[in-house]
């Protein structure tokens, strides 16, 4: 059914005539009249009782019906415009976006604060939580964006925010502290402290372990990395962190060492899948982290 031509109907009921419709239309009265005839032929019913010429119509029972939903129709029409124009100009919708619960407060808090503050309206909910159900969130498409640990060519596009080397933190008193830098090899023996399974992090050690040769003995298994590190510092074992983070909690009793890696790096990538349509709101949510990094580059943080 042709939503213009339910508008003629309309206007030809509340206007009382084809007459005064077609001013208001723009079109002439033959013309009004051979729509609602086809509009009449496609619903098989009388939707006009026509009189004389210059007396008024009137609608028939069908017709009653018709105009009445017609009416709702056109006003469904009219809020699914207005609601794609405010989320065309980001006065509407909302933002469902996944944090992992490592660094992502630190880099995300001031990019977060900048959204609010550019676009109010839009109803941002986050979502922190460990990179294995980041991505199941994302597949499921509870989330739009997310960020993380991600592998190129898992289904997924995205921008790296943040790319930061290894190191293992360790209690002074432990030899290898004395080390320039060290590899996964060099902790064969030693207790690990490391995230929980969720954590992408905690697979990414592993696996970077059992290349070595080995599988971590006595894990002590964490979900913050300031409880791992004062852990580490009671002599509970050594801990493989980024090095940003190693120094933001970072404790006496502690000493960090690099760790000579090139696969095992910290890559927190923000992300979403592949092919997705995004919303106007993820897309402002990219341009806006598109132009912190830009800045970040431009005055030498990255």
């Amino acid at each position: 059914m042709d939503l213009k031509v339910l508008r003629y109907f309309i206007e030809i009921v509340e206007t009382g005539g084809f007459g005064k419709a077609s001013e208001k239309v723009h079109l002439t009265q033959p013309t009004l009249s051979k729509a609602v005839r086809q509009l009449e032929d496609e619903l098989a019913l009388i939707l006009l009782e026509r009189g004389k010429r210059g007396t008024q119509i009137k609608l028939t029972q069908a017709g009653e019906v018709v105009y009445r939903h017609g009416k709702e129709l056109l006003a469904g029409r009219q809020r699914m415009l207005s609601e794609l124009t405010a989320l065309r100009s980001l006065n509407g919708g909302e933002l469902k976006l996944g944090l992992a619960p490592l660094g992502s407060a630190e880099i995300f808090a001031p990019i977060i604060a900048k959204y609010r503050q550019l676009y109010p309206q839009i109803d941002m909910q986050l979502l922190v939580r460990g990179g294995v159900e980041q991505t199941h969130a994302i597949q499921k498409g509870d989330i739009e964006l997310a960020t993380g640990i991600i592998k190129a060519g898992d289904g997924f596009e995205g921008i790296r925010v943040f790319n930061d080397p290894m190191v293992v933190v360790l209690p002074k008193e432990n030899p290898l502290s004395k080390r320039e830098l060290l590899t996964i090899a060099d902790l064969l023996d030693d207790p690990q402290v490391m995230f929980e399974t969720e954590y992408t992090l905690y697979q990414l050690v592993l696996d970077a372990c059992q290349v070595a040769g080995f599988t971590p003995k006595n894990i002590t298994r964490v979900s913050q990395a300031d409880f791992g590190i004062a852990l580490v510092a009671a002599g509970t074992g050594v801990m493989i962190l980024p090095s940003s983070i190693a120094r933001r909690y970072s404790v006496n009793g502690v000493v960090s060492v690099p760790l000579a890696s090139d696969d095992l790096r910290w890559e927190l990538t923000l992300f979403w899948r592949k092919e997705q349509v995004l919303s106007f709101a993820a897309q402002a949510m990219i341009s806006l982290v598109e132009k912190h990094l830009s800045n970040q580059k431009t005055m030498g943080l990255q």
